[in-house]
């Protein structure tokens, strides 16, 4: 669990980068998680686009994602989401202690 000041300062990281993802008419499929884990294993924090065509809102998506993942939802503005979840290989971790 995060506090309220490490959510704010990932959510100012996640507004500067770009999705690196899509969401579309799959929805939430185990391709997508294995995916996305992949990528918060390499980044810790990963921002993703929901297309109109996801028969799912972003903000299901994002509980989706954080359940299956173990990842934390740090924002869910309009069709775009970021997670984030610390790295168990990296030595360097983005979030200040």
């Amino acid at each position: 669990m995060i506090t309220s000041k490490q959510r704010a300062y990932l959510r100012g990281l996640g507004a500067s980068c770009p999705a690196i993802m899509q969401v579309g008419k799959g929805g939430v499929s185990e391709n997508l998680i294995k995916t996305v884990s992949d990528a918060l294993e390499a980044r810790e924090i990963v921002k993703l686009s929901v297309l109109e065509n996801c028969g799912e809102s972003p903000r299901e998506v994002l509980d989706k994602l954080c359940e299956a993942l173990g990842a934390e939802g740090v924002a869910c503005v309009g069709k775009k989401i970021v997670l984030y979840r610390e790295s168990t290989d990296k030595k360097t971790i983005i979030l200040p202690r």
